[in-house]
């Protein structure tokens, strides 16, 4: 994965290591904010509470569609605008699309067939849909509950009206997942996104539906400075974000590779890692410029 996060930028700090009082908080999601069973403990929604006690924003952005994003912009009382495949859309907190970045039919064919090979599952998220042709696959199971609804199953993938957000190939075959994933930027280029968003998901998106864009989106849309803002994540598909925002926290459960390029670790999301993030991280620095 380092050739992976070689591909992006440096990010860049303020003179003498020194960031202006974070004014926003932009979190992952899965990873991150919830456990491994998909749950917001109550640490980590007091946290939020208290983030906004403080005059702190909070959104958050994740390779889930939208509408998989639902429950928690409703249960943490998000009224900023939130990113859901990537950033690929960027949606009010009553779901309203404010931005959209959909694959074009031609590039999502091409996906199409670099995926389509035995050992990998392929899941296509169109319109409000996720799609898929085999409802007992891998990982099926524990989606659904990310998601907090059903997939349609379909014979084919010929249909692709409805904007398509995201494609996933699926595949616990490490070895054979890497190789379509070099494939994939092999044929695709710059014509998509292509990045690991969980170890058995290989995302592609539209080239601007990335975390990174998307926070610069976010903030823009928000009216904060990317030089206020701090991020946390735990993924590869996190760094680009990390690379742009003024301070990034990386969960304890990354990758060496992920937490090398944060400014912070803090503890895994099986110990609320989110939540001590918040208290000893984010909010000093949002009391005050802090190294």
């Amino acid at each position: 994965m380092t050739a992976v996060l070689d591909a992006f930028r440096p990010r860049s700090r303020a003179a003498g290591g020194v960031i202006a009082p974070i004014a926003l908080v932009i979190t992952d999601v899965d990873g991150t904010l919830v456990t491994p069973d998909k749950v917001l403990t109550p640490a980590a929604a007091a946290a939020a509470r208290r983030l906004a006690g403080a005059g702190v924003g909070l959104t958050l952005i994740s390779s889930r569609p939208p509408r998989g994003l639902t429950g928690l912009v409703k249960g943490l009382d998000i009224r900023l605008p939130f990113g859901g495949f990537n950033g690929g859309v960027l949606s009010a907190p009553d779901q309203t699309p404010i931005e959209t970045h959909y694959l074009a039919p031609d590039i999502a064919r091409q996906v199409l067939a670099v995926f389509e090979r035995p050992g990998v599952d392929i899941w296509v998220y169109a319109g409000s849909e996720w799609r898929m042709r085999d409802p007992h696959g891998a990982h099926v199971a524990h989606e659904q509950l990310t998601l907090g609804f059903a997939p349609t199953v379909v014979g084919d993938f010929d249909d692709l009206a409805g904007g398509v957000g995201k494609i996933v190939a699926v595949s616990d075959d490490a070895p054979l997942l890497a190789r379509v994933e070099a494939e994939a930027k092999a044929a695709l280029g710059d014509k998509a996104a292509i990045i690991r968003s969980q170890a058995a998901y290989l995302d592609v998106t539209h080239p601007l539906a990335n975390k990174g864009d998307a926070v610069t989106a976010l903030t823009r849309l928000i009216g904060v400075d990317l030089g206020r803002t701090a991020v946390i994540g735990d993924m590869y598909n996190d760094v680009a974000m990390f690379d742009r925002a003024a301070y990034a926290v990386a969960m304890g459960q990354a990758p060496d590779e992920v937490k090398a390029r944060a400014d912070a670790v803090t503890g895994a999301n099986t110990g609320d890692g989110f939540a001590w993030a918040v208290d000893h991280l984010i909010l000093p620095r949002a009391l005050g410029a802090a190294p």
